[in-house]
């Protein structure tokens, strides 16, 4: 705040305070020279000026930092004045008679890639598009260099497996305390203890060998072994060597670990041997055809497997007719359709007198699959077409009207090989779907020896690394050899099982 000195009423004098009759005439003629306009008093008694131009507000504060009088009428008497107008500045107007634009609708996005559709024909790359009348339409020309050649009998699968795992997991096995002997891994110190607890000189009991079956118990199930099958190996290995005696260097974890291994071989060791070359040339020499049925879940890959087996009959000089038993899904006659051209690219006709080697039996969608796998047959013997190769629906395990309708199948037709489908992704769920096709096999089925599950094709091999405990779950429930591994995507990813690979692969 200033005070009073320093303030402008202090500078002022009495003469200046003085009014004289001169002051006033000036006044009025400084008024004259403004612009005319007609007055009128509003309802505030406040009188606003007609036609005369609002002088602009002064903000400009007195010398002592408020405004004086006159400048406060002058501002009431200027916003009097554009209350009157309207309320609204000149800009507010201007934007109000400017027509607002309209509001654009959603527009679809274009894609700096997407094409149209007078780009179909650049992209068009498929080579076996339908004839359509136009010859040399129908011709496939595969590249055999990469399909390569499969004659002969199927090689055997080769599972990668390294030592150092192995004895990294029987290190780490032998490092569990030992719950029966006198001295636990806590308390052991000193060299004769450490022998204690490794070297064996006792029979051996199911508490020395708890601690090792419950870590291949919990290795086998990581590994894709159902839980069950897993439990059941570990106390059927339990059951064995209890009692034994151990040798003088032989530890607890290695024993049971053997034993185990013994175990696994033996059961993917197949009991009869499938051979179906031989079994093939057998059915030929009694004039009838070789029948051999896939059958198994939804999308493991019946089409393409039958079609790797095609591929393998054919390079063996065996004549193939497919039967489209398929009648449900939709493209599944036409992927066979497709096959059979491609494998009677690879083996043209005039190589073999002027007879396809593969040929398609179809009859289209919605009918019995028991009647078109019959008419096949029949269509085969009177061809002297050497093997039939019967591709079925994908059905689940739990519905009863399909398993019915696969059973009738089975029964009608009397197929040499029932080959069960399966993936190698599968852990538990492969010990639900192979007993349920056996028993449905089995309950629909109106003779007293009922035709089950032969064999079985494991596929998707090559995706699931060295988690190979499907192999053990299959072949533990239905005693049934695995014939048939699929390992990719080409005609030639076809093996056979390898037991000692496969159970090497699984152990380490």
């Amino acid at each position: 705040m200033r005070t009073f000195e320093e303030s402008s009423k202090s500078k002022k004098t009495v003469a200046s305070m003085i009014e004289r009759k001169n002051d006033e005439k000036e006044n009025k003629k400084t008024g004259k020279n403004k612009k005319k306009g007609v007055g009128f008093v509003n309802g505030d008694g406040i009188t606003t000026m007609k036609n005369a131009e609002p002088p602009k507000i002064e903000t400009q504060p007195s010398s002592n930092g408020e405004l004086d009088e006159e400048t406060l009428q002058q501002n009431r008497l200027r916003l009097a004045q554009r209350m009157a107008a309207g309320g609204k500045s000149p800009k507010s107007r201007a934007e109000k008679k400017s027509p607002k634009p309209l509001k654009e609708g959603k527009k679809p996005r274009v894609w700096d890639l997407g094409g149209n559709t007078k780009d179909l024909a650049n992209l068009e790359y498929t080579k076996d598009k339908p004839t359509d009348g136009i010859p040399g339409r129908d011709e496939v020309q595969p590249d055999t260099k990469i399909i390569g050649t499969m004659a002969g009998g199927i090689r055997d699968l080769e599972v990668e497996s390294d030592t150092e795992d192995e004895m990294e997991y029987e290190e780490e096995v032998l490092a569990e305390p030992r719950k029966q002997g006198t001295v636990t891994a806590g308390k052991s110190k000193g060299v004769f203890s450490l022998l204690r607890g490794l070297v064996g000189s006792k029979n051996l009991t199911h508490e020395d060998m708890q601690p090792v079956l419950e870590k291949l118990k919990d290795h086998l199930i990581a590994k894709n072994v159902a839980a069950d099958i897993a439990h059941k190996l570990c106390d059927s290995v339990a059951t064995k060597l209890e009692g034994k005696v151990l040798g003088t260097f032989d530890t607890v974890a290695k024993t049971v670990k053997t034993t185990l291994t013994e175990a696994l071989v033996q059961i993917l060791s197949p009991k009869r041997r499938v051979d179906i070359l031989r079994d093939a040339m057998e059915a030929k020499k009694q004039g009838r055809p070789y029948v051999m049925t896939f059958c198994g879940v939804n999308g493991v890959g019946k089409s393409t497997n039958l079609a790797k087996i095609c591929f393998w009959l054919i390079e063996n000089n065996l004549r193939v007719l497919i039967a489209a038993c398929d009648t449900f899904r939709a493209g599944a006659v036409e992927q066979l359709r497709t096959h059979t051209r491609h494998l009677n690219a690879l083996h043209p006709s005039d190589k073999h007198g002027g007879q396809q080697m593969v040929q398609l039996y179809e009859k289209g969608y919605g009918k019995d699959a028991a009647g078109i796998a019959m008419e096949a047959i029949n269509f085969a013997r009177d061809l002297k077409i050497n093997v039939v190769l019967v591709d079925t629906a994908g059905r689940m395990q739990d519905n009863e009207p399909l398993m019915r309708a696969l059973a009738k199948l089975i029964i009608v037709n009397e197929p040499d090989l029932v080959l069960f489908v399966g993936e190698a992704l599968v852990g538990n769920e492969a010990v639900d779907q192979l007993v349920k096709f056996n028993q449905a096999m089995a309950d629909y089925s109106l003779s007293a020896n009922p035709h089950l599950i032969d064999g079985i094709v494991l596929t998707k091999f090559d995706t699931i690394d060295d988690k190979v405990g499907a192999a053990i779950s299959m072949t533990y429930i239905t005693g049934q050899p695995i014939v048939f591994v699929g390992t990719g995507q080409t005609y030639t990813d076809l093996k056979s099982l390898n037991a000692k690979a496969v159970v090497h692969a699984l152990m380490k």
